[in-house]
């Protein structure tokens, strides 16, 4: 049976072949665009990857170049031509910095000099360190001038004493320092009137003395890390030979806080914090018989706050102060502004800055003597109310030698202190009133009184520097004042203009300065005999003033200097009828030391 299909498969094979040919043959020849061509699909199923297709890339591959990819190697090829040359080179030394003679600095020494007029000086700073971290020390100044001005019918003499004791220590945490001060200083009554002829009988019973003597304890703590950086308290009496006295406790505390927790870009908010308590009493006023008495506490909060905002540098902040008035039962609260903006115009050498600020000054005694050392112990003591206080100006430096500092403001101050000559309750020839009581030596036309006037005043400050000279630093610097008043006819003793020229000069063995300054003319009363209560305004003079310093050092320890005052010897007048002794010289010399024992 398989034989028989194999023999069927083979005809029809045979039978196919056959045909196929006869077919060829007999078909017509087609033209070549007739013909249909045959194409090949591909037909693309999509990839399907399988675990076992992946492989590890190597770290590291190599890489087989061709002969066509290899890189060519290069050579190079120098050809030496000589030249003539005639050049040496020479060895480089290095260029040295003249820093001068590096000076040895002593923590103590003595200072003893005289001078005209009988003049002696004498000032002497020593001290000791017990341990590595704590220390004790004295500081003594004293200064006498014999009766310096000339043609005064009363006596000129005066002298100034000071002396500081103090301690300090260095804690793990803070370091704290504490310390008496006391001081004696004399001044007399000496610039009587000159519409008054006084008698030599009356001139002979003028106490003109009178002396302030001041006893301070203080202290002050530093912290090293906390929120409070410095704290310092003092508390103080001040007192005169005419019964006058004066208490003062005064503190204050600055605190750092840290914002950075709320905001990594911000700084550090500082707040300082004040009080004080003032307590004085005046014999009798200056009219009267009456006891005179001012008592005043304040407490106070001064935020402030710097950032920058790109180029600009911002301050904000302000001041609070709640002021108790004991003595009249009366109470304030006063807040001012404290800000300030400046802007680099072209950086370190213009600075264009503005701001506004206030503050609240509690005068005192000793503050109203340390301006005028000639008042009468019979005053009235007032806060000044410094409202606000807006300037603008321009600082900064040219060529990194002359620095510049310009400056114009304008505030309004409430109780703002001048001083004014007293009226003489004696007509020359008398030493006691109507009432029996004898006149004491401030009551002859030789004392001033203060004045308290709300003003508006604008100023204009300018300051230039020069330090482009090798041991030579030079300055002037100008202050013009406008004084808007409310009550009084005149800024009584208070100049308009004021200007100083300084300058310094030190090589390694010499030492020289000097000071020029000049005041302008100023307004001052001039009463009438009594028992007329009236007066003229008169002009108290402009001065111009040189003084010239200097000295030669022998060696470290070992010093000479010499110092010259009121060079022009002009008899000017600082206050109304006071007048300035004339030319004055003062030598002397210094010793620097270690330690005594």
């Amino acid at each position: 049976m398989i034989r028989s299909m194999k023999k069927h498969l083979s005809l029809l094979v045979l039978f196919v072949i056959s045909i196929a040919n006869s077919q060829e043959k007999n078909t017509p020849e087609k033209t070549k665009d007739t013909i249909i061509k045959t194409e090949v699909v591909k037909v693309v199923t999509s990839y399907v990857p399988k675990i076992t297709d992946a492989f590890k890339i190597k770290q590291k591959p190599i890489i087989k170049h061709t002969k066509e990819t290899q890189k060519k190697e290069l050579e190079y090829k120098i050809f030496s031509v000589p030249v003539a040359s005639t050049f040496i080179p020479k060895s480089g030394v290095m260029k040295k910095v003249d820093l001068g003679k590096r000076e040895q600095l002593y923590p103590n020494y003595f200072s003893l000099g005289i001078g005209n007029k009988i003049t002696p000086f004498l000032e002497a700073y020593v001290r000791r360190n017990e341990s590595y971290d704590s220390e004790y020390g004295v500081h003594l100044k004293f200064l006498l001038s014999a009766d310096p001005v000339e043609k005064t019918q009363l006596s000129s003499t005066y002298y100034n004493m000071n002396l500081n004791l103090f301690y300090a220590q260095q804690e793990r945490y803070l370091n704290w320092r504490a310390g008496i001060s006391a001081g004696r200083n004399k001044y007399n009554w000496y610039g009587l009137p000159k519409n008054i002829t006084f008698t030599d009988a009356t001139i002979s019973r003028i106490e003109e003395e009178q002396a302030h003597n001041l006893f301070k304890v203080f202290g002050t703590i530093k912290f090293d890390d906390s929120y409070i950086e410095e704290a310092n308290g003092s508390v103080s009496f001040f007192s005169d030979v005419l019964s006058s006295s004066e208490f003062l406790i005064d503190g204050n505390a600055k605190f750092k806080f840290s914002l950075d927790r709320f905001h990594r870009e911000l700084n550090d908010l500082y707040v300082n914090t004040t009080f004080s308590y003032l307590g004085g009493k005046f014999e009798n006023s200056y009219e009267t018989q009456n006891e005179l008495k001012h008592s005043f506490f304040t407490v106070g909060v001064h935020p402030s706050y710097k950032f920058l905002v790109q180029d600009l540098a911002i301050k904000i902040g302000a001041k609070s102060y709640f002021s108790l008035d004991i003595q009249n039962k009366g109470n304030n609260f006063f807040i001012y502004p404290d800000v300030e903006i400046s802007y680099p115009i072209v950086n370190d050498f213009a600075n264009i800055f503005v701001g506004a600020s206030g503050d609240l000054e509690t005068n005192t005694y000793k503050s109203l003597v340390d301006k005028n050392p000639h008042i009468s112990p019979t005053q009235e003591v007032l806060q000044t109310n410094k409202k606000y206080n807006a300037f603008a100006g321009i600082r900064g430096k040219l060529d990194f030698q002359f620095s510049y500092n310009f400056k114009a403001s304008y505030a309004a101050i409430e109780n703002n202190p001048f001083i004014s000559l007293n009226q003489s309750k004696s007509n020359g020839r008398n030493n006691a009133g109507t009432n029996a009581f004898s006149f004491l030596g401030y009551e002859y036309g030789n004392s001033f009184n203060t004045t308290y006037d709300d003003i508006k005043l604008m100023t204009f400050f300018g300051e230039i520097a020069y330090d482009g000279i090798k041991n030579l630093t030079l300055g002037v610097n100008g202050k013009f004042n406008k004084f808007t008043l409310t009550k009084e006819e005149e800024a009584w003793n208070a100049p308009k203009i004021e200007g100083e020229l300084f300058g310094t000069y030190k090589v390694e063995k010499w030492f020289a300065g000097a000071n020029l300054f000049f005041v302008g003319q100023r307004k001052g009363k001039l009463h009438e005999i009594l028992p007329l209560d009236t007066f003229t305004t008169v002009d108290i003079e402009s001065y111009f003033d040189i003084n010239f310093n200097g000295g030669y050092h022998f060696n470290d320890s070992f010093s000479v200097f010499l110092n010259l005052n009121n060079v022009l010897n002009n008899s000017y007048q600082r206050f109304n009828n006071f007048n300035v002794q004339g030319f004055q010289a003062m030598g002397g010399l210094t010793w620097k030391f270690d330690t005594l024992f």
